[in-house]
This record gives structure tokens, sequence and C-alpha cells, in this order.
């Protein structure tokens, strides 16, 4: 399979249909195949030869999506940029990926100048912006009017689509090598839960650069529906955007969830928009709290809720948990808390340090097989043998499976709480912080303890004019779990620090802890 493959058969059955809403203009299938054609010929005749990788940092846009397809039209590789990162960060993915072309947008165009004097293999800087085109670079709109359109090469199967960076907040990123059938199958497993459709309207609210949105943005272009951008994510905004434009489906972060809800208790008269379009929710990127989840099924009644988890080695998928697991049965149970089941076409099993699975119940590593699994990290063969073992992919994420089948994920192994021999995950302090009525976010961490080697720290975000003190969240926590996993210490902050996709950067809370210390963690 390849990624241009949808956008061919509707260019032929459905050309006059909407394929791209973005800030109010429409682009229909012909129009958008048009002007892909024309990217995939101004980047031939700029030099882009095959298997090339063509770089783009920008926010979300139709002109995103156009990338996405034409650099494969071309020949390319995509190299999507993650916005968040640093000018040396960025320029080392570049150079390691040998990146000849970069595209930027408005919001990115004087980075990118920056960018483009430190790179060593930039060759051309395109300006896909709607202002003046910056001296030394190229406009994106003036090459698409000059060049011809040419016909896709139509690269597939297991040749490479994209260098999907992943890491870079502490040491060097790292490649994830993503084929067109990744992609392809990761898609299809989401197609198989009744996601899109051909009359969907897909909100593109993750950040276009992460993977989770590509596997969205391809199946959305398996079955026709439309593409509802979103340039940059604000819970309020998110509403307006799903009560105007009919969203149907959705794929966010559990803080983006969160941000909306806030947004309409802090301004009433969000609860008067039309939310009723919408019949998916698909959450994942990090777990949410069990209170989070309570509100989002209050607030979105229309809505059927999955939890997708994954990770951009395994082309963002792993498990799914279903919308009937989502109900008063499955929250008793605590199955509606759980991260679900495998997906279709892709073996799981709980592993230990050997590889050997574990009894049922039993922590341990999340190992995965399947047509999703990166081809390995680029130019990294020492990083991909370390976790591509025997054809399985270990993801470094602890959990437990139940009799059924239903994965239970406990935390990152690495951050994993070790204090006076006991094993404290973090998620489940976390979940006994959520319950408490004053607090919106919580991160648990473990900081430096001579006597214990750890202990339990909690980082608190609470809700606006809410009162909170340390031994009032301690109390709490006593209550609910046993007592060496309640924290030692309790911090409280007025925002957290959160990736493009709204994680919360558990190591750059720990960094001012462990500075001076022997522990190194990622």
């Amino acid at each position: 399979m390849y990624i241009t493959q949808g956008l061919h058969r509707h260019m032929q059955q459905r050309p006059d249909a909407t394929a791209i809403r973005c800030q109010g203009r429409s682009l229909t299938f012909a129009a958008l195949g048009e002007r892909v054609a024309r990217l995939a010929g101004a980047l031939k005749k700029l030099g882009l030869a095959s298997g090339d990788c063509v770089a783009m940092l920008s926010r979300n846009s139709q002109r995103y999506i156009e990338y996405s397809l034409g650099v494969p039209w071309a020949g390319g590789v995509l190299n999507p940029v993650n916005t968040r990162w640093s000018v040396m960060e960025i320029v080392y993915s570049l150079d390691d990926s040998q990146t000849s072309i970069l595209i930027v947008d408005d919001t990115f165009s004087i980075m990118g100048g920056m960018i483009a004097r430190q790179a060593k293999t930039i060759r051309h800087v395109i300006y896909a912006g709607d202002d003046e085109t910056p001296d030394g670079m190229l406009s994106y709109e003036a090459l698409l009017a000059e060049a011809e359109a040419i016909e896709d090469v139509r690269r597939s199967g297991d040749a490479l689509l994209g260098i999907f960076y992943t890491g870079g907040t502490t040491g060097f990123p790292k490649g994830v090598m993503i084929s067109h059938d990744n992609l392809a199958f990761a898609s299809l497993a989401s197609l198989s839960k009744g996601f899109y459709g051909s009359e969907a309207k897909f909100l593109h609210a993750m950040p276009m650069f992460h993977l989770a949105d590509f596997s969205g943005m391809y199946g959305m272009f398996i079955c026709g529906g439309t593409h509802v951008v979103l340039p940059a994510f604000s819970g309020e905004a998110a509403l307006e955007l799903i009560s105007q434009e009919g969203v149907t489906d959705a794929m966010m972060a559990p803080t983006m969830i969160q941000m909306m809800l806030d947004a309409r208790d802090a301004k009433p008269a969000l609860n008067a928009l039309d939310l009723s379009s919408i019949k998916n929710i698909i959450y994942g990127a990090s777990p949410i709290s069990p209170v989070l989840l309570d509100r989002a099924c209050e607030a979105f009644t229309t809505a059927r809720f999955f939890q997708g988890y994954g990770m951009t080695e395994l082309t963002t998928g792993g498990t799914m948990l279903d919308a009937q697991y989502h109900c008063a049965e499955h929250q008793a149970s605590g199955k509606m808390y759980s991260a679900g089941r495998a997906i279709s076409c892709v073996e799981l099993k709980i592993v230990d340090s050997e590889g050997w699975e574990v009894p049922r119940g039993t922590v341990g590593e999340i190992a995965v097989r399947g047509p999703n699994v990166m081809l390995g990290y680029w130019n990294n063969p020492v990083a991909t043998a370390e976790v591509l073992r025997d054809g399985w992919m270990h993801t470094g994420d602890g959990a437990w499976m139940d009799q059924e089948g239903f994965v239970y994920i406990v935390d990152r192994l690495k951050d994993m709480i070790v204090s006076g021999g006991e094993n404290i995950y973090s998620a489940e302090v976390e979940n006994a912080l959520a319950s408490h009525p004053a607090v919106a976010q919580s991160a648990v961490i473990g900081i430096p303890c001579e006597k214990w080697g750890e202990t339990v720290h909690a980082v608190i975000v609470l809700k606006p004019e809410a009162v909170a003190t340390e031994d009032e969240i301690v109390a709490h926590c006593r209550a609910r779990i046993a007592g060496y996993k309640c924290p030692r210490s309790v911090e409280f902050r007025q925002a957290m620090p959160l990736s493009t996709v709204g994680k919360i950067l558990k190591n750059e809370l720990r960094e001012p802890y462990w500075a001076n210390h022997g522990r190194n963690i990622a």
C-alpha cells in the first residue's frame, strides 16, 4: 500500500467532494490532487532524488497535508519536525537524516532561517506562509504556480515513508523509520473499529508532525472524509471548531480533553455550543485519570470513547479500549480504565527482563509484534537492536494483563520509583491524586533519598481558586492507596511542562532533583 492511494481513488470517484476545511476555506479532492502533483513537480525541479528527505516545520495547515502527500508522490521521504524543539535539536535531526529541503510557515520562518544557516545538508528553504517571502527562501505558492504536475511514483510497501524523530529533550533524538505498510496497517486497524467514513469530519487537533495525527490523516484518505484543520490547539478554539464544522471524529491527548472541559467551566457561553455532531473521540498519548474520563463522558454525550495505547515505534498502535467498555458496568469492573486489548493484526505480551512472558496479573514490559512495528531507528543499529528482539518491539512500558487480554499500564519502566526495595508506579499515585476535588493536574516522580534510595514526590496544579495543603493531599492519598506509595513531599505549580501533544515532561520535573546524583533517567 502507499499513502497517496486514497487520494487517487477519491480524485476519481468524488472529485468535487470537500477534502479539507482550514480557516474557513475549502479544498476539493480534485484541487488537492492538482496541488499535490504540482508540489511533487516543484520538489523534483529543486533536485529531490528518490529517498531524499524533506522536512516541514509548521503549525497544522492545508499545506501540511499537501506536504504529507506531495513528498512521497515525488519519491521522497517525510521528516516532520517537532515544533517544540530548539534550533540545535532540529539541526541535529536534519543533518542526521541528510535532509535537503526544509519547508516553514509564518510562525517558524525566522527559526527556519537560523536552522538553514547551521544545518549542513539543507539546500533549499521553502516559505509556506501568507506574508512576504523572507530573503533567501523560496515561495511555496510561486513554486506550485510555476511547476508542472507530475505522475505519482507510488513509492509503497516496505519503502521508507518517513523518519519521525522521537526524544530530543535529553540526549540525541532517534529517527523512527516508518514504512508505507506500517502506516497503512495502523490506519486500517483504526478503521476496523468503525472510525471515520466518507461522511466523517476529522478534527486535526494533534500536531501534524506527530505520527498519531498521520495515522488519522491516512485513515481519512482511505475512506474519503473531510479534514478539519485546527492550526493551534486551545480548548476554546477546539470547541468552537467542532460546533462550526460539525466535526464527527477527533483524536486527542487527555490534557487536550481537560483543556476543553476547563474552557467550558471558565466560559459559560461555550456551554451553548452544539457539540452533538461528535461521534467518536479517541484519546491516548498518556494515561487518563478516572475523574477526567468521567467528566468527558458527561460533557460529550453523543460520543463513543476509545482509548488508544501506542508509541511512535508502533506507528502509534498497540492496544485499543473499545467504546462498549466506557460504561458503568466496566467502570465498576475496572476495565474502563485499562488500555484495552491488542489491535487487529498485532500480537502483544507482557514479558520479564529476559523476554519470557510473565503470568497474567504480573507486572512486566509490553512487547509487540506486527506489521505496524517500525523498520528500526535511522542510522542507529545499536539502539534498534536494544528494542527489536526476535521480532518483538520491547516498549519500555510496564503493565499487566488480565485473563481476557486487557492491558493495564502501570508506568514507563524508567519512571518506576523504587523506594526501600518496593516498586511504586506513578500512575497509581496520580489516580489517587486526581480524585482530590482541588487537583487539576498531577505528576508523580521519584526524587533522591539517602535512606530509601528514592521517595515519592508529587507535583500538582490546582484548579482555579482551589486551595489545598500538602498535609491534605497526603491524607487524601493515604485513604486510597498503601502508605508506602503516598507522596512524601508535594510541590504546587501554576502549570506543568508539556510536550506538543500534551504529555507532562517528567524529565524536566526530575532534572533539578537529580542534577548532582548518579541516577540518569531520560
